[in-house]
């Protein structure tokens, strides 16, 4: 079974699609699927579907959920093995799949591989990345409810979502495409103006682009931002490549973000 939450819900077995029906359904299967091979417990799922104040019958009601979950796969599959992708495990339930089953969490062993590699490899990281980026289908788990586990997974996997596209900016100055990575990040920075890493990004590509004085501006633009909004002055790292560009060191024809 593949299940696939970088977007809506989407689960299949051999090519065939399930639809799971019902919010609380979604939900389960997507709480499970953070996690695969690894038990959830029976608390945590009541919270998730219910809130700080589940009904007295929550625990009966989530045993009939799962039964009708279970019952879902079989008849929508057509298969009667898959009554066991979800399992009783101790004190809770489990998603018996392994991570390389669900989008979320290849997406995220792709980044960090690509992490890894990109200084030594970045026409491959940016290969690598792109393929991963395209499995986006919208909003990490748009359709699996409002419990915290999924808002909180939904923020952190948004967050790894913008971490490799800057992973791939840097691969792409690496390579020398400054001129192209530009107008992305004009947009990445106005979407997010607190990021001081595309910041740094933007200065560097402006620069390499014989455009300093719009590089300074940048590095204006968003210091104002930081201390307006959090009080805060830029991270060394921005202030260095500010140095570095009034400087105009030569350094910054090769420097990495």
């Amino acid at each position: 079974m593949q299940i696939e939450i970088l977007g809506p819900l989407r689960v299949s077995s051999q090519g065939v699609r399930i639809d799971i029906p019902g919010e609380k359904l979604r939900a389960i299967v997507a709480t499970l699927s953070l996690s695969p091979g690894v038990t959830v417990s029976t608390s945590d799922l009541l919270d998730e579907l219910w809130g700080e104040r589940p009904p007295r019958s929550a625990v009966n009601s989530l045993q009939g959920h799962i039964a009708r979950l279970r019952r879902a796969l079989v008849t929508r599959s057509g298969r009667e093995d898959m009554r066991h992708v979800i399992r009783t495990s101790g004190s809770g339930y489990l998603l018996a799949l392994s991570s390389q089953d669900v989008d979320a969490s290849r997406f995220v062993a792709d980044v960090r591989l690509a992490g890894r590699k990109s200084v030594t490899d970045p026409a491959g990281t940016i290969s690598l990345l792109g393929r991963a980026l395209d499995g986006w289908r919208g909003p990490a788990l748009l359709d699996t409810g409002h419990g915290m586990i999924c808002r909180t997974a939904a923020a952190h996997l948004e967050e790894t979502r913008l971490l490799a596209r800057e992973i791939v900016i840097d691969a792409r100055l690496a390579l020398g495409a400054h001129h192209e990575a530009v107008p992305e990040l004009e947009q990445l920075l106005s979407r997010h103006p607190l990021r001081e890493r595309l910041c740094e990004q933007l200065m560097l590509a402006l620069y390499r682009s014989g455009r300093q004085a719009e590089a300074i501006s940048t590095f204006h633009r968003v210091r104002h931002r930081l201390s307006a909004e959090l009080g805060l002055e830029p991270g060394p790292g921005l202030r260095n490549t500010l140095a570095e560009i009034l400087r105009q060191e030569e350094s910054l024809l090769h420097k990495a973000s």
